[in-house]
């Protein structure tokens, strides 16, 4: 077993042994919690998994039994009624063309075997109420034909049909139960209604003591019997299956809570039986085993840390003499790496001040054009001078600036955001030595700025420390005369700054490496192989980002994208 430890020198003695023990013990127990307690848990973990997939297999067969078995009573419950109205047609008092006392009296027999019937009719094969017996003596003589329950009677093959709840003409909530039946060669249809309180009885049976909840749906979804609390009639149910057929079981999440629903169609009627069961209630029987197993497993498990805990002690103890040696020579090989890093690091990125010296000695150059009185330059007095120190400063300040961030490279400082137009960048850039240069070495530069480019909060200096490196890159890709074209847009979250040449570019393996310290496609001694690195470092700072693309031979484009950080979001930006 081998361990490595971070040692801080710069905290006292003390303290670093603290934290070499500390690091030490860490190890020591999740090395034996791994060996010990792990195998534990996972045969616990099995053990729970397989009691707990039982259980809701159990929970979830139960609640679909008491809904198949509720499905049967319903149906054997309008079986009975489709039957109890074939049998009017095969009584003796039955006749074609029934009196009010025949009607009467088939309402009677009705009754006497089921309460659940409101009324009774009999209809002729054009849908007109030639016989009416019950509260609603108006619709005697109406005609049905044009009713849906009659239609899928007259159109079907089996000669019932029990329809959906609906109003109808009563203007009251009801459903119809209609048999067909054919003498001398004439259909004739027998019907009757029952009230919405007709499932009543057997449904809230079901859900007595057991906080169970039952419904009827249709194939659309509307309630056909529902508990007040759940819904009304007609009510486009919460939950509908996604089947129309057979039987399933479905957990449902809602409002934090879970619910085990059953479902099961009808087989006399397009219906869906709903059962309803709360997660907690159908698992509530065995919570307490499984509260006793879980106390018992949390009180193993504390003996085991306890015991790790003390023999985890015990061995620091021991170790401790050979620790505070071992500390004091980690620190000295850090200390001695570190030293080499910076080193290192200094000599090969001393070229990145070059940019601004140069700046200072073209800008130079130009003032010496200015006073010299055989050039034709145009002169505006100390005014033009004074404009070329302000450059010459600004390149002094921006080398002091990139001195001080290579030298303390390995620390992270915050950037000073300041409200800045890219574009104004881009020119300051171009205007104070690029453009010239770009000239002499028969480089074309063209702009595609976007003219609505939003103001955002950026550190001046080092973003032109960037872009100033991208365009020495683009122009030291072009051997000969060549393109570079700088462009600008943004969208809604970042501002977008494009510098694409038309240089030799880069194969696809050179273009995984640019942005790696000391890489470089220049030739020995033209460069470090820093200056991308250290822009992607810049731009972490002002959660920036860059982009490259080459194709080998036809140039290359980078693309700075930088967030719109407009002042007065700086806080909320260095959050994000």
């Amino acid at each position: 077993m081998g361990f490595n430890f971070d040692i801080d020198n710069t905290s006292s003695d003390k303290e670093s042994i603290k934290k070499y023990f500390r690091e030490l013990r860490t190890r020591l127990i999740i090395w034996l919690l791994a060996g010990f307690v792990v195998p534990y848990c996972a045969l616990y973990a099995y053990f729970h998994l397989q009691y707990d997939y039982t259980l809701k297999k159990t929970s979830k067969l139960n609640l679909t039994v008491l809904a198949e078995s509720q499905r049967n009573t319903v149906d054997l419950f309008l079986q009975e009624r489709v039957v109890n109205l074939f049998n009017l047609f095969h009584c003796c008092e039955f006749r074609i063309f029934p009196s009010q006392e025949d009607m009467d009296a088939h309402l009677q027999n009705l009754r006497h075997v089921n309460s659940a019937f409101v009324d009774v009719g009999f209809l002729s094969s054009d849908g007109i109420h030639i016989g009416y017996a019950g509260p609603f003596p108006y619709l005697q003589d109406q005609d049905y034909s044009g009713e849906n329950w009659f239609k899928t009677l007259m159109g079907q093959e089996r000669n019932y049909y029990i329809s959906n709840i609906s109003t109808g003409f009563r203007d009251k909530l009801h459903f119809t139960i209609a048999i067909r039946m054919m003498i001398d060669n004439q259909f004739f249809i027998m019907r009757s209604t029952m009230g919405t309180d007709t499932f009543n009885p057997f449904m809230k049976s079901a859900e007595h003591g057991r906080e169970v909840e039952c419904s009827l749906i249709n194939k659309e979804g509307l309630y056909q019997f529902v508990s007040p609390h759940r819904g009304t009639l007609l009510e486009m149910s919460d939950y509908v299956p996604e089947k129309t057929t057979g039987t399933g079981v479905d957990l449902v999440k809602k409002n934090g809570g879970a619910t085990l629903v059953a479902y099961t169609w009808l087989t006399e009627t397009p219906w869906a039986l709903i059962v309803r069961q709360p997660l907690s209630i159908v698992h509530s029987g065995m919570e307490k085993a499984r509260t006793i197993i879980i106390s018992s497993f949390i009180i193993i498990i504390i003996i085991f840390v306890g015991l790790i805990c003390f023999f985890t002690t015990w061995i620091t103890a021991k170790i401790q003499a050979i620790v505070e040696k071992k500390n004091e020579l980690l620190f000295q090989l850090q200390h001695s790496s570190k030293l080499a890093s910076i080193g290192k690091l200094t000599a090969e990125v001393a070229h990145e001040i070059n940019n601004p010296l140069s700046i200072i000695t073209s800008t130079s150059g130009v003032i010496r054009d200015m006073l010299d009185p055989e050039i034709d330059m145009d002169f505006s007095g100390p005014k033009s001078i004074i404009a070329e120190l302000e450059t010459i400063d600004k390149a002094a300040f921006r080398a002091k600036n990139s001195t001080m961030y290579l030298l303390e490279i390995g620390h992270k400082h915050a950037p000073q955001l300041t409200l800045c137009n890219v574009n104004d960048i881009l020119e300051e850039i171009m205007i104070g030595l690029k453009e010239r240069q770009f000239q002499l070495d028969n480089i074309k530069v063209c702009r595609n700025y976007a003219p609505d480019i939003p103001e955002i909060m950026v550190d001046h200096d080092l973003i032109t420390q960037v872009l100033l490196n991208l365009m020495n890159n683009a122009g030291d890709s072009i051997p000969g005369p060549g393109t570079i074209t700088l462009a600008t847009k943004h969208d809604d979250e970042y501002v977008h700054i494009s510098i694409t040449d038309t240089g030799a570019g880069m194969d696809s393996k050179q273009l995984k490496e640019i942005f790696n310290p000391f890489y470089t496609t220049k030739e020995k001694g033209k460069g470090t192989g820093l200056g991308l690195s250290l822009s992607v470092d810049i731009l972490n700072a002002m959660n920036g980002k860059i982009d490259a693309q080459s194709i080998k031979g036809t140039g290359s484009s980078f693309t700075v994208s930088l967030p719109i950080i407009r002042k007065g979001e700086e806080n909320e930006g260095k959050q994000h």
